[in-house]
């Protein structure tokens, strides 16, 4: 797995399907590239809170990411991780892996939503 860093990456997948899982949202988008490298990006917005609390929220996150993502990804598929408030740090790690099991099934299988299209340029 590769992590996503670079804004551009980020934005690309904010036009990606999404899927509210309930400790977090989850962005997923097929690249279109003979890459089969999958890439993963975590994300929490100062409505988590300080920083303590958004590093708690993209610790516990990176580590789902890490126990399921390579079982359930399917190669050259980008996934975006974004904590949200109050619930990211403080759900069940177990019920947190089932939400991540569940958001990445009904990614593939087309019933999640499509992102925010792109806007025009001023």
């Amino acid at each position: 797995m590769r992590v996503l860093k670079v804004r551009a990456q980020f934005l690309a997948m904010n036009r990606a399907l999404r899927v509210p899982a309930g400790a977090f949202l989850l962005q997923a988008r097929d690249r279109g590239d003979d890459d089969p490298a999958v890439g993963v990006g975590f994300t929490c917005s100062k409505k988590v809170g300080n920083a303590v609390a958004r590093n708690r929220a993209k610790r516990r996150l990176r580590e789902i990411a890490r126990l399921d993502l390579p079982a359930l990804a399917r190669p050259g598929w980008d996934y975006v991780l974004i904590g949200r408030a109050g619930t990211t740090a403080a759900r069940d790690f177990a019920a947190m892996r089932e939400d991540l099991r569940r958001a990445i099934d009904k990614a593939h299988s087309g019933k999640a939503q499509v992102g925010r299209p792109r806007e025009p340029r001023r």
